[in-house]
């Protein structure tokens, strides 16, 4: 084609749009490349996004099942574009989760629209590989003011690591979920009575008056009990979880409320909780992907879905 003006001409064999070049007479066909790509690439993102089998796709999709395949193939094999800047957000929550075995997801997500900022795959919660995914966020910008946690003591020296004055807030659920279950659901003796009211009043707290008398409740039932618990030499099942509630409670207890001064934290990391499960489920759908592949697969998750 030299460039001048052009006239529809018909159509090809393939019902492909003809044109005729009215200077040199000659017929073509337009190939846009882009369009294509983008076309198929809808199609993968429904694969990613509603967990679709490719069998299940090639009932809508315009392609084969080979076809369909080929684009898969080929989108796992790229990484999804970075997230631009970071430098907006101000709190977030962060937790991982198992997949199987002890290999999981490690993810941060941002607290403002709840929308996930970035996740890494093939690591345990507590390993260097997420003390070097923190680094690699700092480096792009995210400077975050506080981060919601589920307690895990690795995770809150990280992120300490990384950011020196972050603010530390432990969920809220995680610590009055794990205190009811160590504390037993109908206990017998007084102390794991007591201690399992303060932990369900855990959820109701919302004023710094509210929090003021809860933990004088703590001090209290601290000061009564909590030296008995320490030097007894039981070692029952029942008694060894009472221990570890009022331990962890204790140690909690500094990095619990802050939420009461900064409206922005959030109390719990059911944010993340809930992405986890919608995860899991899209994911179980293509638990057939090579293990080479999964990285990318879950790259272009956390792209397509940030809530």
């Amino acid at each position: 084609m030299c460039g001048t003006a052009a006239i529809r001409y018909g159509r090809t064999r393939q019902d492909k749009q003809r044109w005729y070049c009215l200077r040199c007479r000659h017929t073509f066909i337009w190939r846009n490349a882009g369009a294509r790509q983008q076309r198929e690439h809808i199609w993968f993102a429904r694969w990613i996004q509603e967990g679709y089998s490719v069998r299940q796709l090639a009932q809508n999709a315009p392609y084969a099942l080979s076809k369909l395949h080929q684009i898969i193939t080929a989108h796992l094999r790229q990484i999804p574009p970075a997230r631009a800047s970071f430098l907006t957000v101000k709190h977030i929550l962060c937790d991982g989760t198992f997949l199987y075995g002890r290999q999981g997801l490690f993810t941060v997500m941002d607290t403002k629209q709840y929308e996930l900022l970035a996740g890494i795959y093939g690591v345990r919660e507590g390993s260097m590989a997420v003390y070097r995914f923190l680094q690699s966020l700092k480096s792009k910008g995210l400077c975050p003011r506080s981060a919601t946690i589920d307690g895990n003591p690795q995770i809150m020296r990280y992120l300490r690591l990384v950011w020196p004055t972050i603010i530390i807030q432990r969920c809220i659920v995680h610590v009055q979920r794990q205190g009811l279950a160590w504390c037993r659901r109908n206990p017998k003796r007084t102390d794991a009575k007591q201690l399992r009211t303060l932990f369900l009043q855990l959820s109701t707290i919302h004023t710094a008056s509210v929090c003021n008398q809860w933990c004088a409740k703590l001090a209290l039932w601290e000061a009564r009990y909590g030296r008995r618990i320490e030097e007894s030499p039981e070692r029952g099942w029942v008694f060894s979880d009472l221990k570890r509630a009022r331990s962890m409670v204790l140690k909690a207890l500094p990095n619990l409320f802050h939420y009461l001064q900064d409206p922005g934290i959030p109390t719990s990391t059911n944010g993340l909780e809930g992405y986890f499960s919608r995860l899991k489920l899209r994911y179980h759908q293509h638990r057939g992907l090579a293990v080479h592949r999964r990285n990318n697969y879950f790259q272009w998750y956390f792209y397509y879905c940030r809530r």
